[in-house]
């Protein structure tokens, strides 16, 4: 049976977690089902003003965007799959309705296949964890609709069972070169997912993230909630390697 990543990246640590974040974070390949939410950013875009040009000139790479509000509503589709490689990966795909216009924001995060086995030739990593294993894979989150930035992906749990991620490392793939980006340029995510009972009338899932560079400060922040379901393929499709082809990128990145 194909292990959910975050519970493969995770190990023992995932059951610290609050239940509902188990549940969001437990789709697998070949489910059948994939999840969406819809809810609202209180705020969500780039607040330095002078910086949003520069996004304005990324903003066709869907992973970055100039706007800023608040109380923007949002919706967000999860898909698990195995991607060209074989390995297992999680595809979300946000739509961020601003006012006038709408951003796509889309990402793939992966199990980055074992240490020598990228490159011309190299077989597809492992896709499934044993059960019961102790072992920990390493997550590569591929960001954009053309997977030219990836970084690396650590995952924890706080004391009260929310998500916490953090973003680092940062590579850029450019034609045949890959660039590792020096901490001075690069850039950090830190995120924080986590579900409050107290919220309406069935609680609702919380998310907030925050995009830091250190010379730069604040990039990009979201923050807001939302409410999750689990939907069915249409036609039933539950093929470990089925995407929506409006889900898939423009291209897939094998090197991490």
């Amino acid at each position: 049976m194909t292990v959910p990543i975050y519970k493969q990246a995770m190990g023992a640590e995932f059951i610290r977690l609050q239940p509902e974040l188990q549940d969001y974070f437990s789709l697998a390949p070949g489910s059948g089902t994939y999840g969406v939410g819809e809810g609202s950013f209180d705020v969500v875009g780039c607040r330095q003003s002078w910086l949003r040009p520069l996004l304005r000139l990324t903003a066709g790479e869907q992973a970055f965007f100039p706007e800023y509000g608040e109380r923007v509503p949002f919706r967000i589709e999860n898909h698990a799959h195995l991607d060209p490689f074989g390995r297992s990966s999680l595809t979300a795909r946000r739509e961020i309705f601003f006012p006038g216009s709408t951003r796509i924001f889309q990402d793939t995060t992966s199990v980055a296949a074992n240490a020598g086995a990228e490159g011309p030739g190299a077989g597809p990593a492992a896709e499934t964890a044993p059960a019961g294993s102790d072992s920990q894979a390493r997550l590569v989150d591929y960001v954009g609709k053309y997977r030219r930035l990836v970084t690396d992906l650590n995952l924890s749990a706080t004391p009260e069972g929310r998500l916490r991620g953090v973003s680092e490392a940062s590579r850029l793939f450019l034609g045949p070169l890959r660039l590792p980006l020096p901490k001075a340029l690069d850039a950090k995510a830190y995120a924080e997912q986590w579900w409050d009972a107290a919220d309406g009338d069935r609680g609702r899932h919380h998310i907030q993230v925050k995009v830091i560079q250190p010379q730069i400060g604040l990039v990009l922040v979201y923050a807001g909630s939302f409410d999750y379901r689990l939907e069915p393929y249409p036609g039933g499709r539950s093929t470990p390697g089925f995407l929506p082809p409006y889900a898939a990128p423009h291209r897939w990145e094998q090197r991490s």
